[in-house]
């Protein structure tokens, strides 16, 4: 589990096609030694095994599955990455409850400064709309955030400056694709509905 509160931009240093789909290797300012083989880190929000590491850098690896749902079949070497290590039993809880599984990818349909902040439209893909309201948490690209409004398809969020220069939002432009991951509880509100 995550908290959509990025910890680290990342870069990546190494992509490399394997017999078992894609490999990539990170560059990171995380203490790697306290990282384990295993570990999850959520990676654009997307949660993702450390399968080795070395003197500043890991690496993860991942299924088609993953490059089909996500941004990371456009990851390139050199691309920053927000990253966010999984939440212990009794870490501050600053953002929202996130699972680092990819819900969708929206698109990118306008960014304007607001005062000293930047106001960022997404257009999210059918029916994943439905489980998004004003007022409620979204994950984009890993980031916690908190819905200003919604029209139909699409979705405004408003970045304070903090936001915008310690992760990878402030690269936004329109056009870009981003990972969204919905509310966990507005998934499962919704499931609820269908099914009662």
């Amino acid at each position: 589990m995550f908290t959509g509160i990025v910890t680290d931009v990342g870069r990546v240093r190494a992509v490399r096609d394997t017999n078992r789909d894609r490999r990539f290797e990170i560059e990171t300012s995380f203490d790697l030694a306290t990282v384990d083989i295993g570990a999850s880190i959520a990676h654009a929000g997307c949660c993702l095994t450390v399968v080795e590491k070395g003197e500043g850098w890991f690496a993860v690896e991942v299924s088609g599955e993953t490059l089909d749902k996500t941004t990371l079949s456009d990851w390139r070497e050199g691309r920053r990455v927000n990253l966010e290590r999984a939440a212990r039993v009794g870490d501050e809880l600053g953002g929202h409850i996130v699972s680092g599984h990819v819900d969708g990818v929206g698109e990118v349909l306008s960014v304007a400064e607001e005062g000293g902040s930047h106001r960022v439209r997404i257009r999210v893909p059918r029916p994943l709309h439905r489980f998004i309201a004003p007022k409620g948490s979204i994950t984009v690209e890993g980031v916690s955030l908190t819905v200003n409004e919604v029209e139909d398809d699409a979705f405004g969020v408003n970045l304070i400056p903090h936001t915008w220069d310690v992760t990878t939002l402030g690269e936004l432009k329109p056009g870009a694709r981003v990972n969204l991951e919905i509310d966990m509880l507005a998934r499962y509100l919704a499931r609820w509905r269908e099914t009662a």
